[in-house]
């Protein structure tokens, strides 16, 4: 977690005249930003102090106001840095193995980053999708309207109209208790989406067939499938990031499996079942 900035107290000045005065005079190309006491601050870590602190920082900074802020955080940082190397901090056994963790960690941060980016190619990405799409079984679903009332009188009633003429939309915007469906329209499901009754009803009719009431824990129906049809499976451009992410994490977790097979790994103390091989960021199973 990094550091509070020491100006912190300073927030509700950013947007002073002060400041934007400050702001105004950064630089506007790549260079030295600041120095302190003689040591200088760069755009370079500017952007990766960004990259660190972006989400904690404070959301109505923006542009130049949250450069500066960052750059402020960077000399507090400097100056602080300075005086704990005086002190002889940075030789406390405590904190070289801090430093250890944090710089191997890095390091496999980076190699998982090339990794994953080397690994997400057009031609990888298009692979796994089409053997995700020929993988899908053929699923069906219907297009249906229901009209949902309390008792099973209301909805022989309802039925009535409906097969006396009445257009079974309206009938449904007129009596229908679910205020969610205009028109009784429900769009496309596939069967698992609705309680057994309901489903095992719909699934039953042709197109343009109305069920007899149907009862259910919700009340009674009176169901009209309008289309029957195969689930289609999702665009590629519309699942485009799920599979690059899925890319990704295969590759990272591959590489990770590859280490450890070729790796000699003794543990000193008894631990609990190997847990699974997971990339970073990727969702373990459960």
């Amino acid at each position: 977690m990094p550091i509070l900035p020491v100006s912190l107290s300073r927030l509700a000045l950013v947007a002073s005249s002060v400041v934007l005065a400050f702001v105004c005079a950064l630089p506007a190309s790549a260079g030295v930003l600041a120095k302190v006491d003689g040591v200088e601050i760069t755009d370079s870590d500017l952007k990766v102090a960004m990259d660190e602190l972006g989400p904690t920082l404070p959301k109505q900074l923006e542009g130049k106001a949250r450069d500066a802020y960052v750059l402020d955080y960077l000399i507090d940082v400097a100056l602080v840095a300075k005086k704990a190397e005086a002190e002889k901090l940075g030789d406390a056994p405590d904190f070289l193995q801090q430093m250890k963790f944090y710089r191997q960690k890095s390091l496999m941060e980076a190699e998982m980053t090339s990794i994953g980016k080397a690994a997400m190619t057009d031609d990888a990405i298009k692979t796994t999708y089409e053997s995700a799409k020929n993988g899908q079984k053929p699923e069906e679903e219907v297009h249906a309207r229901h009209i949902l009332l309390p008792t099973e009188e209301e909805a022989k009633a309802a039925l009535a109209r409906v097969k006396g003429g009445e257009d079974f939309g309206k009938v449904a915007d007129e009596l229908s208790k679910d205020p969610g469906a205009q028109g009784g329209d429900l769009g496309w499901f596939t069967k698992e989406r609705m309680v057994p009754e309901f489903a095992d009803a719909a699934f039953k009719l042709k197109p343009g067939e109305i069920s007899e009431p149907v009862k259910s824990q919700f009340g009674w129906h009176v169901i009209k499938v309008e289309e029957k049809r195969s689930k289609p499976f999702p665009e590629l451009e519309t699942v485009k990031d799920q599979v690059s992410r899925y890319v990704m994490q295969k590759a990272q977790s591959e590489m990770i499996t590859k280490l450890r097979e070729a790796a000699k790994i003794e543990r000193m103390e008894p631990t609990a079942a190997p847990a699974e091989v997971i990339a970073p960021g990727a969702t373990p199973k459960k």
